[in-house]
């Protein structure tokens, strides 16, 4: 296989998972930047090794295992500079096996222990909405200023403030338990909604839609309303009916 055609597969890796790996990145590393960094890492040494050794049959969960390794590289280096003591436990648990499960089996529910994170409702509404596209859906601080046509750096400081409040309030990574649900279910669908309409109709740039965005708002939107029980079924399914009947006027749109 060339090197072009490879860097070609990886490009279509990238736009298809990295949002998911960076989700179970971030259950592994226990940190958002870590997990970022990592994610970065594990895409540059695709970019080394699989024009040589060719495509891995499961490309998520090669990058997964490479991030966690390339993170694990990181902490020791750090480790050289600070108290040892201090990094031992992260280090222990990143590098426990038991932690590193088959990627394409763990990803969906990562996706939706990432999104419950970021709207949690210890974090103000419009940081859950900048978390969540930042994190969740990948958008650039400056896609995101210019969607809500509100400053770049405001946006990057709801980003690193949310961020930060989950690391010293000790929130955890994960689903809520069902009797939470019914309180915490109104923010996220809310943020899918405000993802969903982004993409089918982008608030700035060039482009008449964003198929990426509508595609990954409806995702999870099924994936709530497949894995979660009721009571909030009913609100689900009909945010999801709303994405897809807009989403089946994606084509007409195109052509005015």
């Amino acid at each position: 296989m060339s090197t072009a055609h490879t860097t070609q597969e990886i490009e279509i890796v990238y736009r298809r998972d990295a949002r998911r790996v960076f989700a179970t990145l971030v259950r592994l590393l226990g940190d958002f930047d870590l997990a970022e960094e990592a994610l970065h890492d594990a895409f540059r040494a695709a970019l080394e090794q699989w024009p040589e050794q060719g495509v891995p049959g499961n490309p998520s969960a090669w990058l997964v295992s490479a991030g966690r390794f390339k993170a694990i590289d990181s902490i020791r280096r750090q480790a050289r500079f600070t108290s040892t003591e201090t990094l031992a436990e992260p280090l222990e648990a990143i590098a426990d096996n038991t932690l590193l499960t088959d990627a394409s089996a763990e990803q969906e529910d990562d996706s939706l222990r990432l999104i419950f994170t970021c709207c949690h409702p210890a974090l103000a509404p419009d940081a859950q909405v900048a978390l969540t596209l930042r994190e969740v859906c990948g958008l650039t601080t400056e896609e995101i200023a210019r969607a809500y046509l509100t400053p770049a750096p405001t946006v990057a400081q709801r980003i690193v403030r949310a961020k930060a409040k989950i690391r010293d309030a000790k929130i955890p990574y994960r689903v809520p338990e069902a009797d939470e649900l019914a309180e915490r279910m109104p923010s996220v669908l809310r943020v899918l909604y405000l993802v969903f309409n982004e993409g089918y109709s982008p608030s700035s740039g060039a482009m008449l839609t964003r198929a990426d965005l509508s595609h990954e708002a409806i995702r999870l939107t099924r994936l709530i309303a497949e894995v979660l029980p009721p009571p909030p079924l009913a609100e689900v399914h009909g945010l999801l009916a709303l994405m897809l009947l807009h989403e089946s006027r994606r084509p007409i749109r195109r052509c005015r």
